[in-house]
C-alpha cells in the first residue's frame, strides 16, 4: 500500500487517487474509483493501463531491458535453454540440477496427444491455415482432460500447464505433416524439446531427420525468446477468456486467435514477404525512400516496437543466431541476409530511423533463420505460438492462483441517444 495520493480535477470536484510503485518500473495510479464519481478513464489500446498486477515479466522499452523473473534475456538466451525457462516462468525461480531433470523428464513423457486426435485433423482441408488448426485443437485437449479441468487446483493447474507446453509441438509439427499430405511422426523422448519438434517437421517413416545441434540450438533459441512479453496482445486475451472461469485450453487457444493477426504474431512473416518485394541489395535505396514517403503505403517491417524504443534485446541474440545458421547451412552469401543485414545498417545510421528509434526486432532476424532452416512462411506463427505457451499459461496460473475481476472495459459511447421506436409503416 501507499500513503501517496494523486488529484485528479474533474469540473467542480477534486477526487484523490492512490499511488503505487512495483519492484521497477514506472508508479500507477489506481482509478478503479473513479467509477463511483461517475467518471472513468479513456485508454484506446490501454497504452496507458496497468490492467493486473504481475511478478512474471518487466519489460523496458526505452532502456531495451526485458526480465524473466528478474533474469536478463541476453543472459538466458547465453546461458539457460527453453524448458529451464519455462519452468522459472511457471515457478518464480530457476531450478536446481534435480528439479530440473524431473520437469524436462515430465514434460518428455507428456508430448504425446490422444490417438483420436489423428482423426481430428481428418476434418481440416489439405490448405487450412496451420493457426486455423491450432486454434482448434488446442480448444479441443480440454475434451480429453477432464480429470484435471478444476482450475481452482493448484496442482490441475501445474499438470495443465506441463501438458499444454508438452503437446504444443506435437499438434504444431501435425498441422505441417497435415498440409504436406505426410504422416505424422511421434515424438521421442530421446531427444530435447526443439530436437523432436525439428524431427516431428522433417522426419518421415521412410527417411529418419538427423538434427543439426546448430539448427536444435536456433530452435530453443527461437522459442527461449518468444516465451513471454508481459501483458502483450495476445497474453492479455488468455487472461481476460480466463478471467471468466474459462479453462486454461480454451484461454490459450483464444491467445493464439490473437497472435494470429499480422500486427502480432505475423510480423516474421511480413519481413519475408517485405524483402521479397525488394528483391536485392541495389533496391534497398528505393524503398527506404518509399518508406519516408508518408504518402506512400509502403512500411519497412520488422522495424520499431510498441514498446521498445530502443534495440530490441532479443534482436542481438536473434542476429547471432541467424548467422550461426546460414554458417552451418553452408550459406554464405544469401541474398535475404544481405538485404538484412544492409537494412540494418541505414536503421542504424540514417537520421529518420534513429529519430524516430525504428530499430530492427526480434521478427526481423526470426523469419530468416527459420526460412533457412527449410519452415514454410505460414508455420512461423505456430512456432511463435510453441515459444509462447509458457508465457501464457504462467500468466493465467498467476492469474487464477490470486486475486482477480472478470474483465470488463469500458466504452466512450458515441452512437445516438434515447429515441422512441417508430412502427415500419411510418418509417
Amino acid at each position: 500500500m501507499t500513503d501517496r495520493k494523486a488529484t485528479l480535477s474533474v469540473g467542480d470536484k477534486s477526487i484523490e487517487l492512490p499511488v503505487y510503485s512495483g519492484t521497477v518500473g514506472p508508479d500507477v495510479i489506481d482509478v478503479r474509483g473513479l467509477v463511483q464519481e461517475g467518471v472513468f478513464t479513456y485508454d484506446p489500446g490501454f497504452v496507458s493501463t496497468a490492467a493486473c498486477e504481475s511478478a512474471i515479466t518487466y519489460i523496458d522499452g526505452a532502456n531495451g531491458v526485458l526480465l524473466h523473473r528478474g533474469y536478463p534475456i541476453d543472459q538466458l538466451a547465453e546461458h539457460s535453454d527453453f524448458l529451464e525457462v519455462c519452468y522459472l516462468l511457471l515457478n518464480g525461480e530457476l531450478p536446481n540440477a534435480k528439479d530440473k531433470d524431473s520437469f524436462v523428464d515430465t514434460i518428455k513423457h507428456h508430448t504425446m496427444v490422444n490417438e483420436q486426435l489423428r482423426s481430428f485433423f481428418k476434418g481440416f482441408r489439405p490448405d487450412a491455415h496451420p493457426m486455423a488448426i491450432m486454434c482448434s485443437v488446442i480448444g479441443a485437449l480440454s475434451s480429453f482432460y477432464h480429470d484435471s479441468l478444476d482450475i481452482d487446483d493448484p496442482q490441475h493447474r501445474m499438470i495443465t500447464a506441463h501438458r499444454l507446453i508438452a503437446k504444443m509441438p506435437t499438434l504444431a509439427a501435425m498441422s505441417y505433416k497435415h498440409a504436406q499430405g505426410q504422416p505424422f511422426i511421434y515424438p521421442r523422448n530421446d531427444l530435447g524439446y526443439a530436437e523432436n519438434f525439428l524431427h516431428m517437421m522433417f522426419a518421415t517413416p521412410c527417411e529418419d531427420y538427423e538434427v543439426s545441434p546448430t539448427l536444435a540450438k536456433a530452435m530453443d533459441r527461437i522459442f527461449l525468446l518468444h516465451a513471454d512479453h508481459e501483458q502483450n496482445a495476445s497474453t492479455s486475451t488468455v487472461r481476460l477468456a480466463g478471467s471468466t472461469g474459462a479453462n486454461p485450453f480454451a484461454s490459450v487457444a483464444a491467445g493464439i486467435a490473437a497472435l494470429w493477426g499480422p500486427s502480432h504474431g505475423g510480423a516474421n512473416e511480413a519481413v519475408l514477404n517485405m524483402l521479397d518485394e525488394i528483391g536485392s541489395v541495389d533496391k534497398i535505396p528505393e524503398y527506404v525512400r518509399r518508406a519516408k514517403d508518408k504518402d506512400d503505403p509502403f512500411r519497412i517491417m520488422g522495424f520499431g516496437h510498441r514498446v521498445y524504443k530502443n534495440y530490441d534485446p532479443r534482436a542481438k541474440v536473434m542476429q547471432q543466431t541467424c548467422h550461426e545458421v546460414l554458417e552451418e547451412l553452408g550459406v554464405q552469401d544469401d541474398p535475404v541476409l544481405a538485404m538484412a543485414k544492409e537494412l540494418e545498417r541505414i536503421a542504424l545510421e540514417d537520421d529518420y530511423f534513429v529519430e524516430k528509434r525504428l530499430y530492427p526486432n526480434v521478427d526481423f532476424y526470426s523469419g530468416i533463420i527459420l526460412k533457412a532452416i527449410g519452415i514454410p512462411v505460414e508455420m512461423f506463427t505456430v512456432i511463435f505460438a510453441t515459444g509462447r505457451t509458457p508465457g501464457w499459461i504462467a500468466h493465467w496460473c498467476e492469474m487464477i492462483g490470486g486475486s482477480y475481476k472478470i474483465g470488463r472495459p469500458r466504452q466512450l459511447y458515441t452512437g445516438s441517444p434515447k429515441r422512441d421506436f417508430v412502427d415500419v409503416a411510418n418509417r
